[in-house]
């Protein structure tokens, strides 16, 4: 295994390095500034005020082709969320906001510790929210990385109108590299679709209100389809190398009948039409194999990698010992 240095280097953003990147000279950004002008009545002068500012960073170009998640194993990616100190810190968090992830747990069906876990995986339950420009990460994203260009555009569209709707300083904002923000790191277009108001000051504060941040990774969840009551994942011993075994599709896509018939054998019985998906993993012990059923598949809606999913599932695990 990999010194730990190692590993958290990888996966740690990478600082992003800045460089004048004259984005209001080109025309790909004009014909956006005129989109936001003929859709979204934006002044055009401040635009081009905001866009001739931008700097392209090429950290972030960096990152974007090296994340954790398709760079580590389970074994190398697993201890950087279940350390001790984040196990401490989430019940601690847990019990400092039981009444509040006790109502969203209520009005939702998904469980306090999910939310928590979340929280606790995507920011440190708050203590790192990102430091990278999100206006300059998205302007770079959307204009000088064709593979997901299209993607973060319609990012960038939504940062827009999300700092219009809720009155924040466009150059202020500070995330990830990919542009997500606050404490649960919603993206823009997440932001504007499931943030809630859940402390009733007429506000969707993601950054200072941990009401909001709960009852909205909440909604998220709900919106998604989870399952109140429902497992997330299930152990797995598998026989011969079952047909629909696509290594890690994430959406369940085979009965628990046909995986059984396949030779994949679970501790826990479920009905014969559940759905489930065969997650493989490489583990401390060797090869892991896991049936990842709904729940699992509305995790990574939030950060679409198996290995996410698991390391907020047990994460969530720990946090209700």
């Amino acid at each position: 295994m990999k010194k730990i240095a190692t590993i958290i280097a990888t996966f740690v953003l990478l600082l992003p390095l800045a460089a004048q990147a004259n984005y209001a000279q080109r025309k790909d950004v004009q014909e956006f500034i005129d989109q936001m002008v003929d859709k979204h009545d934006f002044d055009r002068a401040v635009l081009n005020q905001w866009v001739a500012k931008a700097n392209r960073l090429d950290g972030v170009l960096e990152a974007i082709a090296k994340p954790a998640e398709k760079t580590l194993t389970w074994e190398q990616y697993r201890p950087i969320f279940l350390k001790k100190k984040r196990i401490k810190l989430g019940k601690e968090f847990i019990q400092k906001n039981r009444v509040l992830l006790e109502r969203a747990e209520k009005e939702t069906g998904v469980s306090k510790s999910i939310i928590a876990a979340i929280i606790g995986v995507e920011t440190y339950y708050g203590r790192h929210k990102g430091k990278t420009s999100v206006f300059d990460s998205l302007m770079t994203l959307g204009f000088d990385y064709p593979p997901r260009s299209k993607f973060f555009r319609s990012e960038l569209e939504h940062f827009l109108l999300l700092a219009r709707e809720v009155d924040i300083d466009v150059s202020s904002i500070k995330g990830s590299y990919a542009g997500a923000m606050g404490m649960p790191q919603f993206i823009s277009s997440s932001y504007r679709a499931y943030a809630v108001d859940f402390d009733g000051d007429g506000k969707r504060d993601l950054w200072d209100s941990t009401a909001d941040v709960i009852g909205s990774v909440a909604n998220y969840f709900k919106k998604h389809g989870w399952q109140r009551g429902g497992d997330v994942v299930q152990r797995a011993r598998v026989k011969t190398s079952p047909e629909n075994a696509t290594r890690n599709k994430l959406k369940p896509h085979t009965s628990i009948a046909d995986f059984r018939h396949q030779g994949v054998i679970t501790n826990k019985a479920y009905a014969d039409d559940v759905m489930a998906t065969l997650v493989t993993l490489e583990g401390d012990d060797g090869i892991e194999h896991w049936l990842g059923l709904k729940n699992f598949y509305v995790i990574t809606r939030y950060n679409h990698s198996a290995l996410y999913a698991m390391a907020v599932y047990q994460l969530s695990l720990e946090l209700e010992k």
